[in-house]
């Protein structure tokens, strides 16, 4: 045999496979199931198959859901829960007993003072002590004259008047005293300054040696304590998504960093402002803190609405995610099916999956997208 003779008939088997395998049918009775045959068309996103009963559909249902909306926001610490903490003598800082970050108690001792104001005070004090009590003995000896007739009643009652000057005047020392802090029975020059509440403590503006108080340091608060029992989500919500959120609106909360935790607020302030760049308000959502919570994480809020409408569910296994979008395929005519873009959107119990766009309640897609998929990208 030639050589062209044996490339001729190499062809011509070649062509009766070909042939035989295109037109060849399924045998029952063998038990082998054929392998799909694509046929390629010219639409985009549509494929042909030659056995669709291996394809089956489901239609396309319908559920009353809650509309959701997810943003994103970060954790602030509720400003009413943040007291200052304030040194009211002025002088310098001797001693720190806490520091930035630090758990404190109500009533620790946070730092030391070492203050003039404490002397002056004091000398204020002891003045206005001896005072008084000249006046209240200028007093009492008026009163006895006056029952005596050895005066007159004006004369009595200007020594009333200067003995209650006196009192007022010690009054006033005495709780200057108290203000700073200072035994009047064991003053000191030294001031010490305690926590008015437990807390964290979120900011610190005094160092060793620095100046303290109300008029001498460059800012009255030395620490700031902040209760983070409870927390605030600042969260951007655009303009269009706004008539979705309500007072007192449900949020579920999800952290990065702690996935398997979901945490619940509610809303509780929508700011009237729209920033004028990204088109946003502030959505304040507050939270019980179960002590993970820390400033500055980045949170995701899912909002739920109070009333339901319907939604459209499919088999989570009849979405296909390619080139970073989500798809289904619809049947369209006897042995082709096209490819439909979807938004999915949450999860469903019974591995169902919410479709927000794309396909309506009723419609049909296949059940088992990859098969299809996988036969698609075959051809």
């Amino acid at each position: 045999m030639t050589r062209t003779s044996a490339l001729t008939t190499a062809c011509c088997v070649a062509a009766l496979l070909a042939q035989s395998g295109c037109h060849g049918k399924f045998n029952p009775a063998s038990g082998e199931v054929p392998q799909a045959q694509v046929i390629e068309t010219s639409n985009a996103g549509t494929v042909s198959v030659a056995h669709p009963d291996q394809y089956p559909t489901v239609a396309v249902e319908s559920i009353d859901e809650p509309e959701r909306l997810d943003v994103t926001g970060a954790v602030y610490p509720d400003v009413s829960r943040e007291i200052p903490v304030i040194s009211m003598a002025n002088g310098r800082v001797v001693d720190i007993r806490a520091r930035l970050d630090d758990n404190v108690r109500k009533g620790q001792l946070l730092f030391s003072v070492l203050s003039p104001d404490v002397s002056t005070a004091f000398d204020t004090y002891v003045k206005a002590a001896a005072d008084e009590q000249l006046a209240n003995k200028q007093f009492l000896r008026s009163e006895d004259l006056y029952q005596h007739g050895a005066i007159s009643t004006s004369m009595l009652e200007q020594a009333e008047d200067t003995e209650q000057d006196a009192k007022a005047d010690l009054a006033a020392a005495d709780q200057q005293l108290k203000i700073f802090g200072v035994n009047k029975n064991h003053p000191s020059p030294v001031v010490n300054v305690y926590a008015p509440t437990s807390g964290v403590i979120v900011a610190q503006n005094i160092t060793q040696a620095a100046a303290a108080g109300v008029n001498l340091s460059g800012s009255a608060t030395a620490f700031t304590i902040a209760d983070l029992s409870r927390v605030w989500i600042i969260c951007d919500v655009y303009e269009n998504d706004l008539p979705k959120v309500q007072m007192g609106q449900e949020a579920e909360i999800r952290l990065t960093s702690y996935p398997d935790k979901v945490l619940t607020g509610r809303v509780s302030d929508i700011g009237p402002v729209l920033d004028p760049t990204i088109r946003t308000a502030k959505v304040r959502i507050e939270v019980t803190n179960p002590g993970i919570l820390r400033l500055g994480m980045f949170v995701t809020a899912t909002l739920t609405s109070r009333s339901a409408s319907p939604r459209a569910t499919v088999p989570a296994s009849a979405i296909l995610h390619l080139h970073d979008r989500d798809w289904v395929f619809q049947p369209t005519g006897q042995r082709e099916f096209k490819r439909i873009p979807v938004v999915p959107g949450i999860m469903l119990p019974g591995g169902r999956q919410e479709i927000l766009s794309g396909v309506q309640p009723g419609a049909s897609v296949v059940k088992d997208v990859l098969n299809l998929q996988a036969t698609a990208e075959a051809q």
